[in-house]
């Protein structure tokens, strides 16, 4: 049995600043866990806009706090995200959040993150291992 708190992650190295400078994240739930996904706090700051591609991963979000639009870069939809708003981009859909108030979200993905990437050029993660 693993109990941890999202605020004793405050920072480790499961506490991650984008390079970007758009968003933070604490990772409580790794892959070096071993049980199939990962489960992360993420707070995306107000004024910010982060386009994203999970090209390797599926992601699943729920809005704790804040609100965001969301942009189905593919089709043009999009969304007002609210507490209590779930969102799961289960076809890899490129998507671009623009935040309106600081939006704090649970985030659960699969395959699990190492805790080591960061979003690149065309907002993807890369598919890395705890081997990498």
């Amino acid at each position: 049995m693993i109990v941890r708190s999202f605020k004793e992650l405050e920072g480790t190295d499961r506490h991650i600043k984008s390079a970007s400078g758009t968003w933070e994240s604490k990772r409580i739930v790794l892959a070096k866990e071993r049980v199939g996904f990962s489960l992360h706090e993420t707070v995306l700051y107000a004024g910010t806009e982060t386009s994203m591609w999970y090209a390797n991963h599926i992601e699943a979000v729920v809005c704790v706090e804040g609100e965001a639009e969301l942009t189905n870069d593919e089709t043009g939809e999009k969304h007002v995200i609210t507490p209590g708003t779930m969102y799961l981009l289960d076809g890899h859909e490129k998507h671009t959040m623009r935040i309106k108030q600081d939006f704090r979200c649970i985030c659960v993905f699969n395959p699990p993150v190492t805790g080591r990437e960061d979003h690149d050029e065309n907002g993807v993660y890369p598919l890395l291992t705890e081997e990498d």
